[in-house]
């Protein structure tokens, strides 16, 4: 199989996370890919019309978007526990896993709003907005003991990407001091190798 992605991504590194734990990780082909807003990418456009990463490309030639299905393909592929079968605890995790999504495609609309717009085209209301949105989804996962505290799964995965997204690329928002909880399950995850070999580069 063949995974595109860049070592900055976040969602990219969630399957990484998830293959390395499932065991899998040795199967996969890990295809550097670059995409950016406006700029043209004719070749991954051809893989996929969203231009997004992930895309993982199966021994069969199908072509899976989207971190999230990536990761139940891969979950029923090695039989693992990532997600669960069935029931409330699944619908639960896929509603963690919607927020933490949600959060990561606003922290990156602020990243592209400062980093890619043109100087005097920026929006800043909007990229509060956006920010606010991850800031609140943090408070929330603050106060989510059943999340911090149990089984590695996509929701802790998930939530890995998001802390080590705003380490990345918003290393002064204070997100630490702001949610003492959060450091501490960061730092714990710090310790699975899943998480600490996928650690992004020095921004």
């Amino acid at each position: 199989m063949k995974l595109t992605f860049s070592p900055a991504s976040p969602f990219a590194r969630k399957v990484r996370i998830a293959a390395i734990e499932l065991g899998l990780i040795d199967k996969i082909e890990l295809t550097p890919a670059t995409v950016a807003p406006g700029t043209a990418n004719e070749d991954y456009s051809k893989i996929t019309p969203l231009k997004k990463l992930p895309v993982l490309i199966t021994n069969d030639g199908d072509v899976i978007l989207d971190s999230y299905v990536i990761v139940e393909y891969l979950n029923e592929m090695a039989g693992g526990s990532l997600i669960p079968d069935y029931g409330p605890q699944r619908w639960k995790a896929k509603t963690n896993h919607s927020l933490i999504n949600g959060m990561l495609d606003s922290m990156l609309l602020c990243r592209y709003e400062k980093m890619v717009r043109p100087q005097g085209l920026q929006w800043q209301a909007w990229s509060d907005d956006h920010w606010n949105r991850a800031w609140t989804g943090m408070a929330r996962f603050e106060n989510m003991p059943d999340v911090l505290n149990g089984p590695f799964d996509i929701s802790q995965i998930g939530l890995v990407c998001v802390l080590g997204y705003a380490d990345f690329r918003f290393a002064d928002c204070g997100w630490r001091k702001a949610y003492p909880k959060l450091d501490a399950f960061h730092q714990k995850m710090l310790e699975r190798p899943s998480v600490k070999i996928s650690v992004p580069p020095a921004a």
